[in-house]
């Protein structure tokens, strides 16, 4: 099975990474390609051309530099993560699967914020809750003392009507963009419209199990401007405080269009498991969920602040943690 490194390439192409493949050996480099003469003078008059537009003289050329989280090669090796060589690697993950579960128990116990607000006011008026969550899952929550301050501005009036979104502050997993204002707004009210409403968007068919609607819907909210990210975190909250029966089939990893857009979750799962394709992705994921017995939902936080800079804490206390998920995960990884 081929195995994708930390540079998204097969590990035997990769020139940094083959290095650490047993029997490799630093070849060194060709006659041909040493020779003076040989082909420098052709490579010189003659390039390939590269699809990218040519740079005018004096143009700079940005720089985007991402601070590499791995872990050196201590050792450790397990086959729920076979991506993975370090246990430091593998610690961070446990630690972030704790937080994120932890985070699942207390929305369907005691959700903090403005998820609480959600639940409670969806026994009263379960349109305008549907639509606080959509604007949770889309803006995301902040980090500090006011996570919800940008989404409750958001909320605008008590009928839910759209507001100017221009300076409404941003959470680090939002999907929104500037630049399209309130475009993927106005196309989530028009999807809910097609079914009559959002609570009949959510239901859909009553005989789906809350796995099969989570998938289905899934799927439909494939919206402009809805990023993966997004449509998860919609489902899995509307899940977890009980306001559909939505229940994660899997981690829907994103495809590869998706994956150069940057989701977090996607691209961390292809270090973790150490393949690439969507569907083997889900797999190895599902795997880990069963093996740590927790919810699959879990991962998709876990994954995203595994490979981040820093944890997202999505309106929860930084300490927030499942301390029986952790030990679980501990024992299952041989930390």
């Amino acid at each position: 099975m081929p195995t994708f490194c930390r540079h998204n390439r097969f590990i035997e192409r990769c020139p940094i990474c083959r290095q650490t493949l047993p029997g490799y050996e630093e070849q060194e480099p060709s006659a041909s390609a040493s020779s003076p003469g040989a082909s420098t003078a052709g490579t010189s008059s003659r390039r390939a051309p590269s699809g990218r537009a040519p740079r005018a003289r004096g143009q700079r050329v940005g720089v985007s530099v991402r601070r590499e989280l791995r872990a050196s090669d201590d050792g450790y090796r397990s086959s729920l993560l076979p991506g993975l060589r370090a246990s430091a690697d593998a610690q961070r993950l446990a630690e972030e699967i704790a937080f994120s579960s932890g985070r699942l128990l207390a929305l369907g116990s005691q959700p903090p914020g403005l998820y609480g607000d959600a639940r409670a006011l969806a026994e009263r008026d379960l349109e305008r809750a549907t639509w606080a969550c959509f604007l949770i899952a889309y803006f995301c929550p902040l980090e500090g003392p006011e996570p919800f301050a940008g989404i409750r501005m958001a909320l605008g009036s008590e009928r839910g009507e759209l507001v100017d979104l221009e300076g409404i502050p941003l959470g680090p997993r939002t999907s929104h963009e500037a630049a399209r204002g309130g475009e993927t707004l106005r196309a989530y009210r028009a999807w809910a419209a097609q079914s009559g409403s959002q609570a009949r968007a959510f239901l859909g068919d009553g005989s789906w199990s809350p796995q099969r609607r989570f998938e289905r819907i899934f799927e439909r909210l494939a919206l402009p401007g809805l990023k993966r990210a997004a449509r998860y975190e919609l489902l899995l909250l509307l899940g977890a405080l009980a306001i559909y029966e939505l229940e994660p089939d899997g981690l829907h990893a994103a495809g590869a269009g998706a994956v150069s857009a940057g989701d977090a979750t996607t691209l961390a799962a292809k270090r973790v498991f150490g393949i690439g394709d969507p569907i083997n992705l889900d797999r190895r994921a599902a795997a880990l969920a069963r093996a740590l017995a927790v919810p699959i939902g879990a991962l998709d936080l876990a994954l995203a602040n595994w490979g981040s800079d820093e944890r997202a804490t999505l309106g929860f206390a930084p300490d927030t943690r499942d301390a029986a998920a952790f030990e679980r995960a501990r024992q299952a990884l041989g930390l």
